[in-house]
């Protein structure tokens, strides 16, 4: 395992927020206005770097690309009629799935003076995964896996199929390297969903920026690939025990007056961007 990724690991001290067991009503606006709050605070010198946990259900995430299909309408309309609420995130990358069964893991960090770069950001995120899941005898690679929905560089993929996409987000000296970790359920069932979304959304027709073919069977989950029933609960304790094992000290600490407050004006900058994309369709 490098030291070179584990240095951004081996920080003083995280701080933790655990958004996991909300339940339905956490609205995934909410974690992306959360995040660029963190990102403001952290860039700042305001708090330490934060570790943050969090879980929606029956969410569709789309990127701003996909707000650009020729047939949005009928694209919404098909995840909607499958239960799915749908909101567009302010980060990179295209649509992903998030149920109960899928973890979101957020680290933000102060950008150094030399800079965190694009590639150390992902390196950091795929090395704590590594890290976590160290007790299992798999080898987790980087690299993009053709096939699946949001594909980048640095899907994470076990026996080639893909557990995981990462995604960053810079704002004002502060860097969040987000991940999805699909830990049950099926993978392959949730690539279904995506790959009808495309199909009501493009209909065959041809567009200037190439949206994913998707394959629904080049995606699992953890508990699919390592037949074991693995629980968000207990992704979260290895979330835990890993950060303490490289840092040392964790301590747990909500948004502060102040944080709410940016929360607050960062929510209505995410309504907003919702809003302007997506019209009424929601």
């Amino acid at each position: 395992m490098g030291d070179q990724h584990l240095s951004l690991l081996r920080q003083k001290e995280w701080r933790i927020i655990d958004h996991s067991s909300i339940g339905p009503q956490f609205d995934a606006k909410q974690s992306f206005a959360i995040d660029d709050t963190l990102c403001y605070v952290v860039g700042k010198g305001e708090s330490a770097p934060v570790a943050r946990s969090w879980v929606h259900h029956q969410t569709i995430v789309l990127g701003i690309q996909d707000t650009k299909v020729p047939y949005l309408a009928d694209g919404i309309h098909f995840l909607k009629e499958k239960g799915y609420h749908v909101i567009v995130r302010n980060s990179g990358g295209l649509a992903v799935v998030l149920d109960e069964g899928v973890l979101n893991l957020s680290l933000i960090l102060p950008e150094t003076e030399k800079g965190i770069d694009i590639h150390r950001g992902y390196d950091t995120m795929w090395e704590l995964i590594r890290y976590m899941l160290r007790e299992y005898d798999v080898k987790i690679e980087a690299r993009e896996i053709i096939g699946s929905y949001c594909p980048g560089n640095y899907d994470l993929s076990i026996f080639g199929k893909k557990i995981a996409g990462i995604s960053q987000r810079r704002l004002r000296g502060g860097v969040a390297v987000q991940i999805y970790l699909s830990v049950n359920g099926s993978g392959s069932e949730r690539a279904k969903i995506i790959k009808g979304f495309y199909e009501c959304a493009l209909k065959g027709k041809q567009t200037k920026f190439t949206y994913p073919h998707i394959n629904p069977s080049t995606m699992a989950s953890l508990s699919e690939l390592l037949k074991t029933e693995l629980t968000i609960q207990e992704l979260m304790m290895k979330f835990l025990t890993s950060l303490k094992d490289l840092s040392g000290h964790i301590y747990s600490k909500g948004l502060t007056a102040h944080e709410q407050e940016l929360y607050e004006n960062y929510l209505i900058r995410m309504i907003e961007r919702n809003e302007k994309a997506l019209g009424d369709l929601v």
